[in-house]
């Protein structure tokens, strides 16, 4: 396994999955080294100046104008991440947390936040030797950035001279949680005394927002891949009409997602005889217009990709300081970009999800299913006594129904914090929160979708021997009817609905896959 290089400039939404998702070793350039080297050399000019310069010696936010002493630098540092470690609420994953560590270490790493270089070699020797502090989901704005989880993290790796137990937060090492203090030296690695500035460049910034949206952009650009494939399915189940994926259609309104989404689904369709069955002149809009919805999403992931792959690569503290030896006060921390990438793709996402399921109560409705057994009961003379398919299309209305109240924009809400001076804070952590459990809920929904075209494709072949499916449908359907085989009467749907999400969760299906 190669070990991923990173200098603050070419870190990839890939490249935080692999590392966040299957510990991928990291290690900092030579590049990045000299670059961080030098840029801790300005913070002790600076300070040898005795010129004010924000949070390298003053207070921070409404404190700003107050100067600390050089001889308390040190101790100012510590006492930032103690008192902004407030968080509340259920741990983040294993994964966002080590996402976000990589994503900091890279951000330190550009060379502008004027850290020594130990800082980013601890954090990823803790990636590498799989130390992952607890991190409590609630407490970011957004602005200053993730100041609450991002300190959460540094208690971990933090210390002062007193190095007590009850301030060093919680930890995973080899699947046990314990004091940070105890992960630490359990992995025989040293905490560390911050200085100058050093705990404002680790804990601001909207990184665990950026980690988390970059694995939902990951995520999202493989759940519209299944989407393509879902629609595909249920297209031919219901013997739909080729004529809307026609490329002659597409190609005249431009819009690439749906020249995307419309060739991906002719290439899954090819050679099917259920398509044009029915010599329908035109089908339901959750068919004929798949195209047209899940490229507008593929158009929003895809621009959510631009933004976040920026995000992971800018430098995002505050003050940061140039080669000139300036120190600048800016607002590069402010999580507006997340924010807004990441609503967009929870909107987007949400849609995905929504016609997904129009087409799977379309599959099991039987005056709308082209002479299948209602509820995809296993014949018509069992309706009744069996219910069939009724009840997952319930479930999967209640994930359409939650997705479109987590899919309200959060970036339109703020409120002030710090004595009014971050007055305007982007709650870019919430949305990317919301987006995540959008995209979970979608996978349902989509697996949902494929279950149930699945077993109306079986009723379909049943009634048509001679019938054949296309090239990608039938790669599909066999991979997952050898996953959940046909069942005939009424069982427990729910366990195998689980265990076909599990095969998308795993990426296991028909070779469905993103670039990676």
């Amino acid at each position: 396994m190669n070990t991923l290089e990173i200098d603050g400039n070419s870190l990839t939404i890939e490249d935080v999955a692999r590392v966040a998702r299957h510990l991928h070793p990291v290690h900092l350039s030579e590049t990045g080294l000299e670059t961080v080297r030098a840029s801790s050399r300005k913070i002790k000019q600076i300070l040898h100046s005795g010129k004010p310069a924000y949070g390298i010696n003053t207070g921070f936010g409404i404190f700003a104008d107050t100067t600390v002493s050089t001889e308390d630098s040190a101790k100012l540092s510590r006492n930032l991440i103690l008192s902004h470690a407030v968080g509340t609420g259920t741990e983040l994953s294993k994964e966002v947390t080590r996402g976000a560590m990589l994503v900091r270490a890279n951000t330190l790493s550009k060379g502008f936040s004027g850290v020594r270089p130990e800082i980013i070699q601890l954090i990823l020797d803790m990636l590498n030797l799989g130390v992952t502090p607890i991190v409590p989901s609630q407490g970011s704005m957004g602005s200053s950035g993730d100041l609450c989880p991002l300190s959460h993290l540094a208690l971990v790796f933090t210390t002062d001279e007193s190095d007590l137990e009850c301030e060093s937060g919680l930890a995973e090492f080899e699947g046990v949680v314990m004091p940070g203090k105890q992960a630490m030296a359990r992995a025989n690695l040293c905490r560390i005394i911050l200085g100058a500035k050093e705990g404002l460049a680790i804990n601001n910034g909207a990184t665990f927002s950026a980690a988390l949206c970059a694995l939902v952009v990951y995520d999202a650009q493989y759940l519209q891949k299944i989407a393509s494939l879902s629609a595909a399915m249920s297209t031919e189940a219901l013997l739909g009409s080729s004529d809307a994926f026609d490329a002659r259609i597409h190609e005249i309104r431009g819009q690439v997602g749906q020249i995307t989404v419309a060739q991906e689904i002719r290439e899954l369709i090819s050679g099917s005889t259920l398509m044009n069955a029915a010599n329908r002149v035109q089908d339901a809009y959750s068919l004929r217009c798949a195209p047209q919805v899940h490229g507008a999403i593929l158009d929003t992931i895809n621009y959510a990709y631009s933004i976040i792959t920026r995000e992971i690569n800018a430098a995002t503290d505050n003050p940061l300081v140039f080669s000139s030896g300036e120190s600048l006060s800016g607002g590069n921390f402010h999580g507006e970009p997340v924010g807004f990438a990441a609503d967009f793709l929870g909107i987007s996402l949400a849609e995905l999800g929504a016609i997904s399921e129009r087409r799977i109560y379309r599959l099991i409705n039987g005056k709308m299913n082209e002479g299948l057994p209602p509820m995809l009961v296993d014949h018509c003379d069992a309706v009744g006594l069996n219910s069939g398919l009724m009840m997952p299309q319930y479930t999967a209305a209640s994930l359409v129904l939650e997705n479109q109240a987590l899919a309200f924009p959060d970036s339109v809400h703020s409120l002030p914090t710090s004595g009014g001076q971050e007055d305007h804070n982007a709650n870019s952590m919430v949305a990317a929160r919301h987006a995540r459990q959008i995209a979970d809920n979608t996978l349902t929904i989509l697996a949902t979708e494929l279950y149930t075209a699945a077993r109306a494709i079986d009723l379909r072949l049943r009634a048509n021997p001679g019938a054949r499916l296309g090239v990608g449908t039938r790669e599909a359907y066999e991979q997952i009817r050898q996953v959940v085989p046909y069942q005939a009467g009424d069982t427990l749907w729910g366990p195998e609905i689980c265990r076909v999400r599990e095969m998308l969760a795993d990426h296991a299906l028909m070779g469905v896959s993103i670039k990676s």
